[in-house]
This record gives C-alpha cells, sequence and structure tokens, in this order.
C-alpha cells in the first residue's frame, strides 16, 4: 500500500512536470497586445494581435485594450479665482499607447487617469475667472488635456480628447447675473433709440434745408400730403390754408 502510495505521488509530479515543459499557444485580438512576464521579468515587446505562445509555469501575461476609452469626470466643487464656488464636470477620452509601460509602471492605468483627472480639472479651473470659464470652455479643454496627457505619458496613455459638460452656478449668482443681462439689454436698447431719434433728426433738418432753397418744393409736398389724405377712406377732409396765400393778403393790407 504505502509503495503504491508512492508511486502515485511520482506520477504525479511527472504530470506537473511535463505540463510546464509544454508550449501552449494563446490569441489576441486586433485590439489587443500581451504584455508576457517570464519568470518575473517583462519580455521585450507586447505580442499580438494574433496567436503567441507561451511556457506554462515560467510565464505569465496580461492583455491591454488599445481602443479609446471615455468616462465622465465627476461634479468638481471649485473655487475660481475670483471666489466664486461654481460645479464642473468633464468627459475625457483617452487610449493606452504603450502597454508594457501601462502594465509595469503604474498599477492600474485607468483608475489612476481618472484620479488625475479629478485634480487636473480643479487645478486648471481654479486659476481663472467665472467670465474665462463660461467663455473660454474650448481653451480650458485644451490646457486640460495637455496638462493630462503630460502626466499620463509615463504610464504609457494617450490623453485624445477633453471637454467641459457643464458649468452649474449657485442660484444667487444665477439671479445677479440674469438681472445685470437685463440693465444691459434695456441700457443698449435706451443707446439706439437716442441715436435713432438724432438721425432722424438730421434727415429732418436736411429735408427743411432742401424746402427752402427750393421755392416750389413746399406746394409739391403739399400736394403730395393731399393725395395721401384723399387716398384714405374718410368722410371729411380739411383742406389747410397755404401759409403764402396769408402772406399776400397780409401784405396788400399794410
Amino acid at each position: 500500500m504505502d509503495n503504491s502510495k508512492g508511486r502515485h505521488r511520482d506520477n504525479e509530479g511527472e504530470d506537473e512536470s511535463g505540463c510546464c515543459g509544454m508550449i501552449l499557444k494563446a490569441v489576441s485580438l486586433e485590439y489587443e497586445r500581451a504584455v508576457i512576464f517570464r519568470l518575473g521579468r517583462v519580455l521585450p515587446g507586447a505580442r499580438g494581435p494574433g496567436m503567441f505562445f507561451i511556457i506554462p509555469c515560467i510565464d505569465n501575461f496580461v492583455k491591454v485594450d488599445l481602443r479609446t476609452i471615455s468616462f465622465d469626470v465627476p461634479p468638481q466643487e471649485i473655487l475660481t479665482k475670483d471666489s466664486v464656488t461654481v460645479s464642473v464636470d468633464a468627459v475625457v477620452y483617452y487610449r493606452i499607447s504603450d502597454p508594457m509601460m501601462s502594465v509595469v509602471n503604474v498599477e492600474d492605468c485607468s483608475r489612476s487617469t481618472r484620479l488625475l483627472s479629478q485634480t487636473t480639472l480643479r487645478n486648471i479651473l481654479g486659476t481663472r475667472t467665472l467670465s474665462e470659464i463660461l467663455s473660454e470652455r474650448e481653451s480650458v479643454a485644451v490646457n486640460m488635456q495637455n496638462a493630462l496627457d503630460e502626466g499620463t505619458d509615463p504610464w504609457g496613455v494617450k490623453v485624445e480628447r477633453v471637454e467641459i459638460k457643464d458649468v452649474r452656478l449657485p442660484v444667487q449668482l444665477q439671479r445677479a447675473m440674469a438681472a445685470e443681462a437685463e440693465a444691459t439689454r434695456d441700457a443698449r436698447a435706451k443707446v439706439i433709440a437716442a441715436e435713432g431719434e438724432q438721425n432722424a433728426s438730421k434727415a429732418l433738418k436736411e429735408a427743411a434745408d432742401v424746402i427752402n432753397e427750393a421755392s416750389g418744393a413746399l406746394q409739391l409736398r403739399y400736394l403730395q400730403t393731399l393725395t395721401q389724405i384723399s387716398a384714405e377712406k374718410n368722410s371729411t377732409i380739411i383742406f389747410p390754408l397755404p401759409i403764402e396765400l396769408m402772406s399776400a393778403f397780409t401784405e396788400k393790407k399794410t
């Protein structure tokens, strides 16, 4: 009995050593790369796409997805440069450019990129005023992309794009901005109305000068006014007496 048990253990050891001596094949998809570790040391060059070979008990590998990944940056409470508290969220698009660096240099490149994006968003917006954040979203997004790309470069991560999704303001500040905008519109409307009256008065003055220079211009204007009045459906039409006739009578009396 003891000898049979011993032989059984020996057979198990022989099976394990035989399995370790085999070469296995693995397959990675078109968008995947495999980083192989042999006895704890990384082999140069990522494998894939397609079939690659590993030695059991000696090699292990990690597959890395090279497709573009997007994630939402949670809303961040930020104090702007002009001491206004706003809530800003964003979306980040990134991909792994170096599979080996993404596995060897960082424990979890996806989680690290998410955490870094939150702190980068707060740091960049903290140096901007509220008006700059609202009017220069593209510039803020580009600066955030450059800062993220520089920070994730040692991890083999390439940040492709950053977009600012929404900027939420306090309710009191929204009311104050709405009142300010309404006052600005009213002031602009008054300025436009004043400019219109000024232009109209200049045009009337020029017309009066032209009429004074031409003796028959006033009579023609008088006849044109009568034509416009007669075109309307009025039961009673009052013809004003020309001033020239009155002046003629006054001259005879004198």
